[in-house]
């Protein structure tokens, strides 16, 4: 199995811009499942944790090159909040991106948040993010 190349750790560089995009409303976000959003030309992975806590990252499984990562199986291993890829079950630290079955490799997060009094979420994509 082969990782494409979006696999590797990239660094937001000081002072690049970021562009906040509407998602959905919270609650459509069901707990413990994934949704995806195409924000100019770049899928993400959305993630409301059993929590409330939301995550965001790139879609793209780096190990299949596939975009599946939203259907993926939330959980937690010692404490890290994770997704667990539905193709070769690689499970990735949603905070960071890293692959814990292969620390060489991470996907890329993304800035999100609640806004509109909590109601909508938010994901961001800064410009070295965009396709």
């Amino acid at each position: 199995m082969s990782i494409t190349s979006e696999a590797t750790i990239t660094r937001r560089p000081a002072g690049a811009a970021a562009r906040w995009f509407d998602i959905c409303r919270y609650a459509d976000l069901i707990p413990e499942r994934g949704a995806c959003a195409m924000l100019d030309g770049t899928q993400v992975a959305v993630f409301r944790a059993f929590d409330g806590t939301l995550f965001a990252l790139s879609n793209l499984d780096p190990f299949s090159g596939a975009y599946v990562l939203s259907r993926g199986i939330l959980g937690t291993r010692d404490g890290v909040p994770t997704v667990a890829s539905p193709m070769y079950k690689q499970v990735f630290d949603l905070r960071t991106g890293v692959c814990l079955d292969d620390p060489r490799v991470a996907v890329p997060t993304f800035p999100v948040r609640r806004a509109a009094g909590g109601d909508r979420v938010e994901v961001a994509l800064t410009d070295d993010r965009r396709q």
